[in-house]
């Protein structure tokens, strides 16, 4: 699991700066100012989720089980929250109103933040080497 925890935390890193450059420069004489901004929101959170796989992935303390939880709700999350911004933000470039699935970023916000908590709560279950 951990590799596949990695190579997913690899993946959303790669795509946010691809998606990221392709705002920067594709979308910029397409969409208004405040609509790259929120753009940018769903890059933001990605890598910074993206960050938190890898660290995840990586961490030999956490249980199997807490790295498969954190995975599943943050890969989601991502994808509801990213997405559905991404969508959002480009919404006059496409015939799908994605207004109407709007519901679903602060659902992907919350299992992000889920993720995190329970990342942090396995923390207090870290025994102490120096007592």
């Amino acid at each position: 699991m951990e590799k596949k925890i990695i190579i997913t935390g690899g993946i959303l890193g790669l795509l946010s700066v691809i998606i990221g450059a392709f705002a920067a420069h594709g979308l910029k004489p397409l969409i208004s100012a405040e609509s790259i901004q929120t753009f940018e929101t769903g890059v933001r959170y990605q890598m910074y989720h993206a960050l938190l796989l890898l660290f995840v992935g990586g961490a030999s303390f956490l249980p199997k089980a807490k790295k498969t939880l954190i995975f599943y709700l943050v890969l989601i999350g991502v994808i509801l929250f990213s997405g559905s911004i991404y969508g959002l933000a480009t919404n006059v470039l496409t015939a799908f109103d994605f207004r109407t699935i709007g519901l679903v970023t602060p659902i992907g916000g919350l299992l992000m933040i889920i993720g995190w908590l329970i990342m942090i709560l396995s923390f207090f279950n870290l025994k102490n080497d120096n007592g």
